[in-house]
């Protein structure tokens, strides 16, 4: 493994409601000194569910996303509250968007988005056997949702309602493991 570099200085150099940037000032193991930018993670993390109403539907929402000034379909997703447990913080989200929670609820895998300037991290969560519960969210609107086929993800990925990248992973991830669970 590499030797990590030296973190001589950080320092904030902009911040929003939403985001904290910092400047790192770098050291490398040959003597290379950079400063580096970077988003500090103001949270606990988020979670991003795959809410599975059989074994071949999963449930997905169409929200407004204001970076791409369009309505996109995608999945549950929000962030952890403070002293809020992953799996707690996945049900709530769950009944806040899709007016389901879930019976069990599994984590797939821990993710980063950009981690060369960014240190937040999504937890992936696959959530099974669902029952109808609903909980007043944050949304501004009532958010549609779609019940999509797993079988169909291929046309979900070729047409442009769905960029989001970490739900189009956890799709994928969800679909190749009900594949390996039927083999």
């Amino acid at each position: 493994m590499p030797i990590l570099p030296i973190i001589h200085k950080t320092e904030q150099v902009a911040s929003s409601r939403l985001f904290q940037v910092e400047e790192v000032h770098l050291e490398f193991s040959n003597g290379e000194q950079r400063v580096f930018e970077r988003l500090v993670s103001r949270g606990y993390g988020a979670v991003l569910i795959v809410p599975m109403l059989d074994n071949e539907t999963v449930l997905m929402i169409r929200e407004y996303a204001a970076g791409t000034e369009r309505y996109e379909l995608g999945l549950p997703k929000g962030k952890v509250e403070l002293g809020e447990d992953l799996f707690v913080a996945a049900n709530r989200e769950l009944m806040e968007e899709v007016g389901h929670g879930a019976h069990h609820i599994q984590l797939l895998k821990r993710v980063s988005l950009a981690p060369g300037y960014m240190g937040h991290h999504t937890n992936l969560l696959l959530a099974r056997d669902l029952y109808p519960a609903s909980y007043p969210g944050d949304e501004p609107e009532p958010l549609e949702v779609i019940p999509w086929k797993l079988n169909r993800l291929d046309e979900l990925v070729a047409g442009d309602e769905c960029t989001e990248g970490r739900s189009l992973l956890a799709l994928y991830m969800v679909r190749d493991l009900f594949m390996r669970l039927r083999r």
